[in-house]
């Protein structure tokens, strides 16, 4: 018997773009991480599913777009920036497509894959002190722009307001619609610190009963790439302190631990800043179990493992 394909449709529908992709991700309950805490839900954000494979697809857009309203980006200028790899990948591809020249500051530690990725997205790469991580990418950014600041639309993701508004207008308001308003705690390790400004800020004005839970670094050398430990480095601008209800100090090792964990169990290839959010996430659960007191916990699963699969501790046990 010949098979019977379905009719064809009798209009097709335009194909979305690229760039229409980018928000909207997946909630991901991870029921293994919290199997242990009655009472208790702990939800991941899929960021990954972005294009460009982060949370920084959003920010990295609203700064492109922003720039646009205003006039300080044209096709004359050159945008420049630091990042520690996952921003620059964002404005890499987003201005692939609108056709923008990109000039990347970045630690010259950045991992292979990024430096490939960011290489086949036509950036054009300027490598920092190692020894310096974000902070040096940010002075060397900085002193580029100022020789000849003409040259360059500088959206200066630590400091500019569209960064984290791109959560306050995006991230927060899909994880109260997709948790139907039950989030009760919204937990988040910073970089730049927007995705925590953001999505802390709607959070407060419209659920206020939500705790946001800030985490970072336990001190100044660490191994997680892209997070910051604010006492001892550069403070964006963009960062408030006051808005975080707690904040949890958080060991690479235990970073790194939870990231393995998270393959081997939840079948998810992440980074090592989304490892760090799920540990920080379950600090939370216990906590909350402890006191004989439920919740629903959202975190960020930032990106996935591609860009870090070359890093060692992959193969520790």
């Amino acid at each position: 018997m010949p098979i019977a394909f379905p009719k064809p449709a009798t209009a097709i529908r335009p194909a979305s773009s690229v760039l229409e992709q980018i928000g909207n991700t997946p909630l991901l309950r991870l029921a293994k991480l919290d199997a242990e805490f009655p009472g208790i839900e702990i939800y991941a954000k899929a960021e990954f599913f972005n294009p460009g494979g982060s949370v920084k697809d959003r920010a990295g857009l609203n700064m492109i777009l922003d720039g646009e309203r205003t006039g300080r980006l044209t096709k004359d200028r050159i945008l420049l920036d630091a990042t520690s790899g996952n921003t620059g990948i964002a404005y890499a591809m987003i201005s692939a497509i609108k056709g923008y020249r990109v000039k990347l500051c970045l630690p010259e530690n950045a991992s292979h894959e990024r430096k490939q990725i960011l290489k086949n997205y036509g950036a054009e790469m300027v490598f920092a002190d190692p020894g310096e991580g974000s902070d040096g990418a940010i002075r060397l950014c900085r002193k580029i722009y100022e020789a000849d600041p003409d040259a360059y639309f500088y959206p200066d993701q630590y400091n500019n307001p569209a960064n984290w508004k791109a959560h306050f207008e995006g991230t927060a308001v899909e994880i109260m619609e997709q948790t139907k308003g039950a989030i009760t705690h919204f937990v988040a390790c910073m970089g730049t610190s927007g995705t925590f400004m953001g999505n802390s800020r709607r959070f407060k004005r419209d659920l206020p009963h939500v705790q946001c839970i800030s985490a970072q670094p336990s001190s100044g050398f660490h191994g997680l790439e892209g997070l910051k430990h604010m006492p001892t480095n550069i403070v964006p601008g963009i960062y408030d302190p006051a808005l975080a209800d707690d904040n949890l100090w958080i060991e690479t090792e235990d970073a790194y631990r939870m990231t393995r964990w998270l393959g081997h169990n939840e079948g998810l290839l992440a980074g090592m800043s989304s490892g760090a959010n799920l540990h920080a996430a379950r600090e939370v659960a216990k906590k909350l179990a402890k006191e004989g007191r439920g919740g629903v916990i959202v975190t960020i699963v930032a990106d996935g493992a591609t860009k870090y699969l070359s890093e060692p501790f992959w193969n520790e046990d």
